[in-house]
């Protein structure tokens, strides 16, 4: 089994942990929950243990559906002053190196006419994830787990649907291999209006490990009042994971929405929060 295949493999396996520890009444120990999973609690251990370096004990924690809001109060990043602080840039996704450009809104309007875009499936420590690419960098990747690999597709496809789409996994490969391995230089072609631009843009400056608000988003782009189109503009980032759109909250510490389903959103941040401790 291969590096890539084993972390969707945790994925799965995460998943179905999700789903039992909402239901217990109270917190599982080792052993109830690898019999949950069907494993044994060695090897339960150090599954956990290779995926996010920390133990299935304090990894179920981060799992909770509190999580988010103990994120919210322990790791809020206020966006203005993000930088300032240091939290932007390379420290981001540890060693990873992001390189991005953004289409100029006439190439937009022309919805990828006379544009080539590669694609292909990979395995990803969240599950099976389709990813697009110009020559210029990522463009789409987008997570399968739970809305199936067909509606992935016509997702990504559509937003783009005068662009010539060629089957191409070889092409783009060490850019999708930087983006999960977080080494390496992963280049970025964001494709979207202006407003859009200007959110994605924002919420890059978010550290991993780190969440921000929907409102702190807003006044950060200089548009304090227009929440709700900031959190339609989240919504429709093409570049989930590396422009992290899972970080965003709501002010509550309710999770909001994920375009690729709260689980997944869920397990990211808890697979951030659990590397950046260990």
């Amino acid at each position: 089994m291969t590096v890539s295949t084993q972390n969707s493999y945790h994925y799965s396996v995460m998943r179905r942990a999700l789903d039992v520890i909402d239901a217990a009444e109270a917190p599982l120990s080792l052993e109830e929950l690898a019999g949950r999973m069907q494993l044994s609690p060695s090897h339960f251990q150090r599954l956990f243990s290779a995926w996010v370096g920390v133990s299935p004990k304090r990894y179920q924690q981060y799992l909770t559906l509190d999580h988010a809001r103990r994120l919210l109060c322990d790791r809020h990043t206020v966006l203005d002053t993000a930088e300032e602080m240091g939290l932007s840039g390379t420290g981001r996704l540890h060693d990873l190196f992001l390189r991005w450009e953004a289409m100029s809104p006439g190439d937009v309007a022309r919805r990828g006419e006379g544009l080539t875009i590669r694609y292909g499936w990979f395995a990803s420590p969240f599950g099976e994830a389709l990813a697009m690419a110009t020559d210029k960098g990522l463009c789409g990747l987008a997570f399968a787990e739970e809305c199936g690999h067909e509606a992935a597709w016509e997702d990504m496809a559509q937003r783009w649907p005068e662009a010539r789409f060629l089957e191409d996994p070889n092409a783009i490969s060490p850019w999708v291999e930087a983006a999960f391995a977080a080494k390496g230089e992963a280049r970025l072609h964001m494709i979207g209006a202006p407003f859009q631009i200007k959110v994605w843009e924002a919420l890059l400056q978010v550290p991993t490990g780190h969440v921000t608000t929907y409102s702190d988003i807003a006044r950060a782009i200089g548009s304090p009042r227009a929440v709700r189109a900031v959190g339609t503009a989240v919504g429709r980032n093409p570049i989930s994971f590396l422009i992290p759109c899972h970080r965003a909250l709501r002010k509550s510490g309710g999770l909001g929405g994920y375009h690729w389903g709260l689980p997944v959103k869920r397990t990211m941040l808890a697979w951030e929060s659990a590397r950046t401790e260990a």
